[in-house]
């Protein structure tokens, strides 16, 4: 077990590392740059800005996607800035892609993740996600089996729609102070959600995210969920239930049977403290030799993206480098 953790610890250095020399190198070299889309279908049509990474060549091996997704009041460049995506993205070399959520469709520009029109595989906004994802798809070199998805808040929630509808399309995903699937539906039923957590089963939902998948055999779909102790925003509940939630979905797809062969039961847990900064706590669900699902709690955090140094709102950066865990997570993850 510890050799495991230092494992994790030496990757995330050398990681930091290379986002050191690549800072300092992009002075001269310059970073990667903006792409402007935009997708539309029935249900409507959204703006989104692709970062295409330094050193990108269509003729090149293609690169991973990372579908980021922003929560309310926000919007792609500020995401990129928060997380700081785009310089992993140099570093690392994959294709980042925000979605921008209309005024229109939400005043506060949230993700409408609470409707049902937007919880469904085909439909909503869920569907105008899937599509623009397969237009990147098609106007870059992408690997399609390296597509993966992360958002925080409304768009947290959001990315557990992804995951249970397209398992197709995603090979992993992250849930930022996010919710699980269906934790609401209604735009009431939110409200108390957000306050005291989904009054829906995890279980059921569970079930009924598995229903939604597009695959037609089963696939575990690995899951990283994180979520800060003092959220008043997004109560922390509502990341217990994502992780319940996505291991009952888990259970399901690994042999088609509701039959506990994933457990909610952690194999390990580690505590583990940021250099003055915040203590954690992460629960790992190992499944098959490798871990399925991920549960990251920082003690002390509210509702924010943990670890960015950007001095933004909803962000701490106190807390684990959420950017570079996630981004570690994700990309070990075949389709």
């Amino acid at each position: 077990m510890k050799a495991g953790i230092d494992m994790v610890k030496a990757a995330v250095a050398v990681l930091f590392a290379g986002l050191a020399m690549v800072g300092s190198a992009h002075a001269q070299a310059g970073s990667g740059h903006w792409d402007i889309g935009a997708y539309g279908n029935l249900y409507g049509a959204r703006e989104y800005q692709v970062w295409v990474p330094a050193d990108y060549n269509p003729q090149s091996p293609p690169l991973p996607l990372l579908l980021v997704l922003h929560g309310c009041v926000n919007g792609p460049n500020l995401m990129g800035e928060a997380s700081g995506f785009n310089d992993v993205a140099d570093t690392e070399g994959f294709i980042a892609v925000y979605p921008r959520q209309n005024v229109t469709a939400n005043p506060a520009r949230c993700w409408n993740w609470q409707l049902p029109i937007n919880q469904a595989r085909g439909s909503g906004e869920a569907s105008i996600l899937a599509g623009i994802v397969e237009a990147v798809k098609a106007g870059y070199n992408v690997d399609p089996r390296r597509v993966y998805v992360t958002g925080i808040s409304a768009g947290g929630a959001m990315t557990s729609i992804m995951l249970a509808c397209y398992s197709d399309v995603f090979a992993a995903g992250a849930v930022h102070s996010g919710g699980m699937y269906k934790g609401a539906t209604t735009v009431s039923g939110s409200a108390y959600a957000l306050l005291a957590g989904s009054i829906y089963s995890p279980d059921s939902n569970g079930r009924l995210a598995w229903q939604c998948s597009g695959s037609p055999s089963p696939r575990p779909l690995p899951v990283l969920v994180f979520h800060g102790s003092a959220d008043a925003t997004v109560n922390p509940l509502n990341g217990r239930q994502a992780v319940r939630q996505f291991l009952q979905t888990n259970d399901l797809a690994d042999d088609g049977m509701d039959n506990d062969s994933v457990k909610y039961v952690p194999t390990s847990t580690v505590n583990a403290q940021v250099p003055d900064g915040r203590s954690y706590t992460v629960d790992n669900y190992a499944y098959g030799g490798k871990t399925l699902v991920q549960h990251y709690v920082v003690h002390g955090m509210g509702h924010a993206w943990s670890g960015s140094d950007s001095g933004l709102p909803f962000t701490d950066p106190k807390g684990p480098d959420a950017t570079v865990i996630t981004w570690l997570f994700l990309k070990d993850h075949l389709r």
